[in-house]
């Protein structure tokens, strides 16, 4: 039984400001116009026949992110595993061993990130089936990419003997400098760390225990009080938060004897930094640009430019990294693209919300873009799913407005200030609105088959989000929430 494990739980900080915490560069679409990472991640199983359904860990605030993006590609994960905390691959895949042995007798894992591009499916599927009869030799397996030149942003591994359709691993290499990157290349030994692997999950827990035991042992605890949470597999909090936050790499491949590598070339690429995406797509444009959106270029060469709201003209530039949101836009040589992460720091540091999400928000329900925010008051588009609702809520600080612009919206009201037992419903229709006073109980419903549009305007002397009391959600949110800035506020 081969059990894909997409390992879905990064930030994608380097990707800023088109990455961000609450939706990061794995549910982006950035190598294709149609689908994001984590769509073609799953897509690349079909490479793969006979395999099981993929078990898929990410962290709490993704759940849903990561279940309506499999339901749009019609796929049926055999789990999704939520982390309370991010700590690292080693946890993440031990957390996987576990529920995979939960289900099946001993499935071999194949370990993969959701944020990787692979451009050759077959090439992959390929590797996958050489790497499978090293598993039958009791090896636990990771892949490396045949370098092509000498990057210095990629983890190295140095090939030792040769083991079947592969080579034992002779040591695990850090990102190196230019020059010995360069001395890397040459001497055709070394290989590009992938992050992806496969291995038995009895096979990688021993191996836990016999050179992470502190890993395993609050992995366990953690998994033994796991909790179902309707689609979800929740893990127990405060034992994971006892977890060493540790990668794969360094708590057991690099200290096992049972270690083996597999070359591959199946045009793969981390997307780790704007010079990966630019690689991507520079070779389909004129004068080594690479562009999305509303883009204008003259006299420009080896630009990336992308535009998510409006039109960016370059002119006269080379070498430069443009990027615009709807409410941040990046500029940077192509020498510091790796350096994104930089800036990330400081708005971190002010306190600034733009690291954390964006103007338009998703929910489970759908997703929400404000529009507009000053003292005393806020505008937000928002877009509600066919069958969907809004939790049933009530603020103690504002009031709010609902105009509807498309679709047929049902309201459920209820007749005083903080009142649950005599609710109302009634339906709105397009040019229609309606005025929910401060206190007043009230949900938000899409009972037709379109999106159901509407502009929200809110009043109040506070406008913060954790003003908000949930009395009943579908989507198993609780009654308070922590908040960010009013401007990216939860529903």
């Amino acid at each position: 039984m081969l059990l894909p494990i997409i390992l879905s739980g990064g930030s994608g900080s380097r990707l800023w400001p088109v990455s961000r915490e609450q939706f990061p560069k794995q549910f982006q679409r950035l190598s294709s116009s149609e689908e994001s990472l984590l769509q073609e991640t799953v897509q690349r199983l079909a490479h793969l026949p006979g395999c099981a359904p993929p078990l898929v860990i990410c962290n709490d605030q993704h759940r849903f992110l990561v279940a309506d993006q499999l339901l749009s590609i019609g796929v049926s994960p055999t789990g999704i595993l939520l982390e309370p905390i991010g700590r690292n691959t080693a946890p993440a895949l031990a957390l996987a061993a576990m529920a995979a042995l939960g289900q099946h007798e001993d499935p071999v894992l194949l370990a993969m990130p959701a944020d990787h591009v692979i451009r050759d499916g077959s090439a992959f599927a390929s590797a996958v089936n050489q790497g499978l009869a090293l598993i039958d030799a009791g090896q636990l397996v990771t892949f490396g990419i045949e370098p092509t030149h000498a990057h210095t942003g990629y983890g190295y591994i140095r090939c030792g003997a040769p083991l079947g359709s592969g080579h034992r691993v002779a040591a695990f290499v850090e990102k190196p400098d230019a020059g010995l990157a360069a001395q890397y290349l040459a001497s055709g030994e070394y290989l590009w760390n992938s992050g992806i692997f496969l291995m038995r999950a009895r096979h990688y827990l021993e191996e836990l225990s016999r050179h992470a035991p502190d890993v395993l042992f609050a992995c366990e605890a953690a998994f033994e009080g796991r909790a179902v949470d309707l689609d979800f597999m929740r893990i127990d909090a405060e034992r994971f938060a006892s977890c060493p936050d540790i990668s794969i790499d360094y708590a057991v491949m690099e200290r096992t004897q049972s270690a083996a590598v597999v070359p591959m070339s199946p045009g793969w690429s981390d997307i780790g930094s704007w010079d990966a995406v630019h690689a991507l797509h520079a070779d389909a444009e004129a004068d080594g640009n690479a562009t999305h959106g509303d883009v204008l270029l003259a006299d420009t060469s080896n630009c990336l430019v992308r535009s998510e709201s409006r039109l960016v003209a370059a002119l006269g530039v080379q070498d430069l990294v443009i990027v615009e949101t709807d409410d941040a836009v990046l500029v940077a040589h192509q020498s510091h693209a790796q350096k994104t992460r930089e800036v990330v720091d400081i708005l971190k540091a002010g306190k600034r919300s733009e690291p954390q999400m964006h103007r338009c928000v998703y929910r489970p329900w759908g997703h929400y873009r404000s529009v507009a925010s000053d003292t005393g008051f806020q505008v937000k588009q928002i877009v509600v799913k066919p069958g969907a609702q809004l939790s049933l809520q009530m603020h103690h600080h504002r009031s709010e407005h609902w105009v509807v612009v498309a679709g047929t919206a049902k309201v459920t009201l209820g007749e005083g200030y903080g009142e649950v037992a005599n609710l109302k419903s009634f339906l709105l229709g397009e040019d229609e609105s309606t005025y929910i006073p401060q206190g007043t109980v009230h949900r938000l419903e899409n009972p037709g088959l379109i999106p159901l549009r509407l502009i929200e305007v809110q009043t109040g002397d506070y406008l913060g989000e954790d003003d908000i009391v949930r009395f009943d959600d579908a989507y198993g949110r609780s009654g308070t929430e922590p908040t960010k800035p009013s401007l990216h506020g939860d529903h």
